[in-house]
Formats: structure tokens, sequence, C-alpha cells
């Protein structure tokens, strides 16, 4: 795969399925995460937009 360097300003070039595989992966490593927002991510992930959108709307400041 071609990884460029940090200071690389061309882009990964990563297929579809290569970038859902990442996402995946880092949702793996998020452990410290509200899990509401967790939550959140998996209604989304899941094809929930209504239930998302709701639970998100109920975790914006009150100010």
């Amino acid at each position: 795969m071609d990884v460029p360097e940090a200071s690389d300003p061309r882009p990964l070039r990563l297929t579809p399925a290569q970038r859902r595989q990442r996402l995946e992966d880092c949702w793996q490593l998020e452990c410290d995460i509200d899990p509401m927002i967790l939550r959140a991510r998996l209604l989304r992930h899941q094809g929930a937009w209504p239930q998302a959108v709701c639970l998100e709307q109920e975790l914006l400041p009150l100010f």
C-alpha cells in the first residue's frame, strides 16, 4: 500500500473498502469516549439516521 510521509501533501490513495476498514479499525480503538457519542456513531453506522440525529441533538450543549 502507498503510505505517504506525514509531510507529504498527497492524500492517501485508498479504495472505498480500504477506507471503510480503516474507519472500522479506528472505531475499535476508541475506548474512553462518552458512551452516548459511541451510541450515536453506532446508530449512524447501522443506518439508523433519525435515531442518530435525535441522540446527537441530546448531546448538544444547552448554552
